[in-house]
């Protein structure tokens, strides 16, 4: 078992010497605050992951539209001046 490059025996060390440190009424409360900072950091990364995909989807959609328009702006331009000459000289 190895949980950010710390396996079980330091697993253990870390665990005798917090208990040490902070006592057996203490530890579990320490526990129960740390994975709710943890819960807290994954559920804020979560939404900023969240609302990253979005707004880049909302900007690939507005990029996408621009190029529709610009296409359409082409495709709706009037033809230059000789071709104007050659259809009324015909």
């Amino acid at each position: 078992m190895n949980i950010f490059g710390i396996g079980l025996p330091e697993m253990a060390v870390i665990l005798i010497i917090s208990l040490l440190v902070f006592g057996p009424k203490k530890l579990p409360e320490i526990g129960k605050s740390l994975g709710k900072a943890v819960k807290g950091f994954q559920d804020a990364s979560k939404e900023f992951e969240d609302e990253f995909k979005r707004e880049t989807q909302h900007l690939q959609d507005s990029l996408s539209m621009n190029a529709e328009l610009e296409d359409d702006k082409v495709d709706n331009s009037p033809k230059s001046n000789t071709d104007k000459s050659s259809i009324h000289n015909s």
